[in-house]
């Protein structure tokens, strides 16, 4: 999985769950050439290589316990992390078409690794146990139908998409889009708690956030809900009840195509040329779990933009790690934390092969990018529930 020795990066994560599907175990070396995978050497298995254009090497017996004897050396920041069985998989979205994609369906797909598709109904109705991981669709959770009412109040899919979320709550007996939207935020902080892992990108990290903070609070002006906010709201926000973010400040200007002070959007300066985001390098040993998030074969990543862009970095609670930032302009990119017994990731930013992916743009082709290491951090997170250690016995 280095740069020079992978042709498809990306359908080799498809390969490995493959592999996991079918019952058999598979080694994550971690920091060993790009984060390599050593498989069970099998003519199926190459052959499914093959099929998929990815590029691999047959070794022996005794190479390979030459290689994991290197990584189990104490001077060697590497670690062998046995992958135990394929994540039952759930992409939380909505089944009707909006006028943009989605980076985690995009890269399951090309990949050739299955998931369901997921949405209020099934969450308030406990379909998340059945799941061992979970992607939040870019989405807005605090019912202000992602601050497009400026740009996009008469265009045909919002109006639609507003009827959609209205009939739907009503249908779930809700009389607003935001108590609805509340309602499935607090089931998914209930599943990551109970054991569960959640990922997320754009909107869906800070909206999440804000929505918990809000709870019991009137955050939506009347184009919103049909009534007016609840006076001096930002009073009553409670960090406490966030997953990932602290003290920020909330955008009361429902024009204002911002959710908070959380994103970094319009705070940045950095031309695209020079927009990268750096992940940080951690004990392979030690703290398996951040160093399985960030395997690569590029320590520098080109940057990308969305709703949510990144993250300001004095927002961010203590006890969350980062895991990708740009330090010059303090700002995190790729961030986790642990929540109860579960774990989340939040990424920044919409696409990372389309730099400014806008409402309405065509979808990225990932034939034309196989080797992208922005989206090798979304299937990093995708495999990394089947190294789900099982409680030791006390």
């Amino acid at each position: 999985m280095d740069a020079e020795g992978q042709k498809n990066h990306l359908k080799a994560y498809g390969v490995t769950y493959w592999t996991l599907e079918k019952q058999l175990k598979v080694k994550w070396l971690l920091n060993y050439r790009g984060g390599s995978f050593l498989l069970p050497d099998a003519e199926d298995i190459q052959r499914e290589c093959q099929i998929r254009g990815v590029s691999y090497e047959v070794i022996s017996n005794s190479k390979a316990e030459e290689i994991l004897e290197l990584i189990s050396s104490p001077s060697q920041n590497m670690e062998a992390v046995v992958l135990e069985k394929a994540p039952k998989i759930a992409v939380y979205s909505p089944k009707g078409n909006l006028p943009w994609d989605d980076a985690v369906t995009m890269v399951l797909t090309y990949a050739e690794i299955p998931y369901d598709v997921i949405y209020d109904e099934e969450v308030l109705s406990d379909a998340l146990l059945l799941y061992d991981w979970l992607h939040l669709h870019h989405e807005d959770f605090t019912g202000q139908y992602g601050k497009f009412y400026r740009a996009y109040k008469s265009a045909a899919w919002y109006i639609e998409e507003k009827n959609a979320a209205e009939t739907l709550a009503a249908k779930l007996g809700y009389s607003k889009v935001s108590e609805e939207k509340l309602a499935v935020a607090l089931k998914i902080r209930d599943y990551v708690i109970g054991g569960g892992f959640m990922f997320a990108m754009c909107s869906a990290t800070d909206s999440f956030d804000i929505t918990l903070s809000a709870e019991g609070v009137d955050i939506c002006e009347p184009m919103f809900d049909g009534d007016g906010s609840d006076a001096n709201y930002q009073s009553k926000i409670d960090y406490n009840k966030t997953f990932a973010f602290k003290d920020f400040i909330l955008e009361r200007n429902p024009n204002i195509y911002e959710f908070s002070s959380i994103d970094m959007t319009n705070k940045r300066q950095i031309p695209p040329t020079t927009d990268y985001f750096t992940l940080m390098d951690f004990s392979a040993k030690w703290d398996p779990v951040p160093t399985m998030l960030n395997q690569n074969h590029t320590a520098l990543v080109k940057g990308f933009m969305g709703q949510t862009t990144s993250f300001t970095r004095n927002e961010i609670k203590s006890n969350v790690l980062v895991l990708g930032e740009n330090k010059s302009n303090s700002e995190a990119k790729y961030i986790h934390g642990i929540k109860g017994k579960g774990f989340f990731t939040f990424y920044g930013g919409h696409d990372p092969e389309d730099y400014t992916h806008r409402v309405g743009d065509p979808k990225t082709e990932l034939d034309l990018h196989p080797t992208s290491p922005g989206y090798r951090l979304i299937l990093n997170n995708v495999l990394f529930p089947a190294a789900k250690k099982k409680k030791q016995k006390t």
